[in-house]
């Protein structure tokens, strides 16, 4: 009986043993995939198929299955078809890993966490070699970290340009000539706030209806990159352009994290390699296609302002109060990594 009672034992310790050692490997990071495994992939895309954004999303889509000899397909899906043409929806959906990829701006992700919004501070970045230092360095990193904190790892930054303001009533200059103006901005409540330090009369009508909005008079200008102005033929409705570079609007090109982890090391490096590769090849082509559009824009007779560095201080100043407002949301420390 005794001897019976020892083996009982024995089977309990050697159990335990076996658990734990199973937990540990549960809670480590490594990939539990198989190089061999055949994947058809989804991706979402806020843009049409015409956009840089789609391009390089297309280009990552070739490159992954011309390397994996078709074992891994992804299918892109421009202007937010999986989700009903809702970026913020689209998001939501790529943390929880109902769709496997998406290419979206930091803007979107402010839905996730208010954290997002710092990338888009305003005139925090005098030009795009500020903005290049800090994505590829301590703040780039740190914001994959709230990232992976979502649910997404991050394969590269991808751009959509530095937000410039119309308008049909006059050259933007200071603070002073933005007062009075019905504006249309983004429905993120940062910008709400910065157009209101600038005495502004902000509106969060959805893009769609910008246009005749802005025909019929019902606002008097918009802030938007160069792309999305010379797509939209907003100089047809807007004679004044002020490129204040107020706002940087970078990319994620994201994949779920879950379905990374899954993936085995030779997968996550291939996904790495390529995905980083697709975003900078957007970022080249999208910065080509911004000089060509403002050339264009210039030809049709809108009229183009440069601020000066003390009218972009004197912005500066204005907003302060948004500073205030959202250091403690952002946080010191990612604010201080994002500044140039």
């Amino acid at each position: 009986m005794k001897r019976f009672r020892n083996i009982l034992l024995l089977a309990g310790v050697l159990f335990l043993i076996s658990a734990c050692s199973s937990n540990g490997d549960e809670d480590t990071n490594e990939s539990t995939g198989d190089s061999n495994d055949e994947m058809n992939l989804e991706m979402s895309v806020t843009t049409s198929e015409s956009s840089t954004w789609f391009i390089a999303a297309q280009k990552l889509a070739d490159d992954i299955e011309d390397a994996t000899d078709g074992r891994i397909t992804i299918d892109v899906f421009s202007d937010e078809q999986l989700s009903g043409g809702d970026s913020g929806k689209t998001v939501e959906l790529l943390s929880k890993g109902n769709i496997d990829l998406t290419f979206n701006s930091t803007i979107i992700y402010s839905a996730l966490d208010d954290r997002f919004g710092v990338a888009s501070a305003p005139f925090l970045f005098n030009d795009l070699d500020d903005a290049d230092a800090v994505f590829n360095g301590e703040g780039g990193e740190m914001l994959k970290e709230v990232l992976r904190e979502k649910g997404v790892e991050t394969l590269g930054y991808g751009e959509n340009g530095f937000r410039q303001v119309t308008n049909s009533k006059h050259q933007i200059k200071g603070p002073e000539d933005v007062d009075g103006l019905k504006i249309r901005i983004p429905g993120i409540t940062m910008y709400t706030d910065l157009f209101r330090e600038l005495g502004s009369d902000p509106s969060t009508m959805t893009f769609s209806e910008v246009f005749t909005a802005l025909q019929q008079g019902t606002i008097d200008g918009q802030e938007n990159p160069i792309d999305v102005i010379s797509s939209s033929k907003l100089n047809e409705v807007q004679d004044y352009i002020t490129m204040w570079n107020y706002s940087y609007d970078p990319l994620v090109l994201g994949i779920n994290k879950k379905l990374f982890d899954s993936l085995s090391e030779e997968d996550q490096e291939l996904f790495e390699t390529l995905g980083a590769e697709a975003a900078e090849y957007q970022v080249e082509i999208a910065r080509e296609k911004e000089e060509e559009q403002i050339e264009e824009l210039k030809e049709t007779g809108m009229d183009f302002y440069y601020p000066t560095e003390e009218e972009i201080e004197d912005f500066r100043e204005t907003v302060q109060p948004v500073y205030d407002k959202y250091e403690s949301i952002w946080g010191e420390d990612l604010l201080e990594a994002f500044t140039p």
